[in-house]
C-alpha cells in the first residue's frame, strides 16, 4: 500500500485568509486537549456521541464553523468525483493540533454512494455535519447521522453516504491514511 497520491492531499487551506478556518483549528486544538491520548475505536466513538454529540458546545461549534466554511468556499473545495464528492485539507499535523491532521469531505447522494477506499493505520475520528437532516455516514458501527464515528487503528473501508449531503470533519492521528 502507498500513502495517498492525491495532489491535494498535502495542500492546506490558508487559515490566515479565512478567519473561520482559523477559529475551527483553534476550537479543534481545545477539543484535542480533552481527548488527548485516547485511541480511536468503538470506545472513543461511544464517548464522543455521549459526551460531545449533538447539542454539546464542541459539536455545535464544529457544525456552525463547517457550514460557514462551506458557504465561504474553503471547506471540501477540491472535487474528487465531481461536485458530489469533494475534500480539502484544513491543516497538516502539528503541535497545535496534537499531531492530528484536519480534513473535510463533502458527500452528497440520496442513494448509497461510495467514496475512495482507504486504510486507517492509527484510526480516524469523524464529526458528521449534516447539511441535509436525513444524511448519514456509514461508520464501522453502522449508519450515523448527526454525531461521530471513530474507526480504530488498522480499519479500512469505502466512505459511504446516503440520504443527502453532509460534511465529514475528520481528524487523523499523525495525518496518516493509505489508499
Amino acid at each position: 500500500m502507498q500513502s495517498s497520491t492525491d495532489p491535494a492531499a498535502n495542500t492546506e487551506v490558508d487559515i490566515e485568509a479565512y478567519p473561520t478556518a482559523k477559529k475551527l483549528v483553534n476550537r479543534a486544538h481545545e477539543f484535542f486537549s480533552e481527548i488527548d491520548n485516547i485511541t480511536p475505536g468503538k470506545a472513543l466513538e461511544a464517548t464522543l456521541n455521549t459526551t460531545y454529540g449533538p447539542g454539546t458546545p464542541y459539536y455545535s461549534d464544529f457544525c456552525a464553523l463547517i457550514k460557514q466554511g462551506l458557504s465561504e468556499g474553503w471547506v471540501a473545495n477540491i472535487e474528487v468525483d465531481g461536485p458530489k464528492y469533494r475534500r480539502s485539507k484544513i491543516c497538516l499535523p502539528s503541535s497545535q493540533t496534537h499531531y492530528f491532521s484536519i480534513t473535510t469531505v463533502y458527500m452528497d447522494s440520496k442513494e448509497e454512494y461510495r467514496g475512495q477506499y482507504h486504510v486507517h493505520p492509527y484510526g480516524e475520528i469523524n464529526c458528521v455535519v449534516q447539511i441535509d437532516e436525513s444524511a448519514e455516514l456509514k461508520g464501522m458501527q453502522g449508519w450515523q447521522g448527526a454525531g461521530w464515528t471513530s474507526p480504530g487503528p488498522g480499519t479500512h473501508h469505502y466512505p459511504e453516504v446516503r440520504g443527502g449531503a453532509l460534511v465529514a470533519l475528520f481528524f487523523l492521528p499523525a495525518g496518516e491514511d493509505w489508499v
